[in-house]
């Protein structure tokens, strides 16, 4: 289990290669029970975590903002959407629309989200460890465990209960 942010890069770093090996194996052989299995390490990680201690993911990346996203928020900020995309997007390499720069502006000093809310879908359901056919996530899940403290110890939880 991993509490302090600061280590987070180098154990992702360190694990990556093993990590990398057993998302490999779970891909070839999926255990029936994988979704729950996933979704009892969630509950249970969020029980001991509370990410306004960290924001860590606020303050490092930016969510990708689907045009649902887009017009949401711009409806609560009683704009245009055209308007929010100026202010707040641009498009990445992928052709995506993401944040201009992080860390996030909607983030506070007490780490709060101000628009919580109506935040995009992909803020919702970050780290993503609670998603159904997890085993298709296994890349976004790497790079994740690099920046999310509980997505960290959801990964090592899971090799421990998972034997492939």
């Amino acid at each position: 289990m991993i509490d302090d942010l600061e280590e987070l890069p180098q154990k992702a770093r360190e694990k990556h290669t093993e990590n990398k090996k057993f998302f490999a194996k779970l891909k070839k052989r999926v255990p029936k029970d994988l979704d729950y299995v996933m979704q009892q390490l969630h509950v249970e990680e969020f029980e001991r975590t509370d990410c306004l201690t960290c924001a860590n993911c606020c303050k490092t990346t930016g969510p990708l903002f689907t045009n649902t996203d887009i017009e949401r928020i711009a409806k609560h900020f009683r704009m245009r959407p055209s308007q929010f995309i100026d202010q707040y997007l641009r498009v990445d390499e992928e052709n995506d629309y993401v944040l201009q720069e992080v860390p996030c502006a909607f983030l506070g000093a007490d780490n709060y989200c101000s628009i919580y809310d109506v935040r995009p879908k992909a803020c919702r359901e970050f780290p993503h460890t609670d998603r159904k056919k997890f085993q298709q996530i296994s890349n976004l899940t790497l790079k994740n465990v690099a920046i999310c403290p509980a997505a960290f110890n959801i990964v090592e939880e899971m090799k421990r209960r998972i034997k492939l």
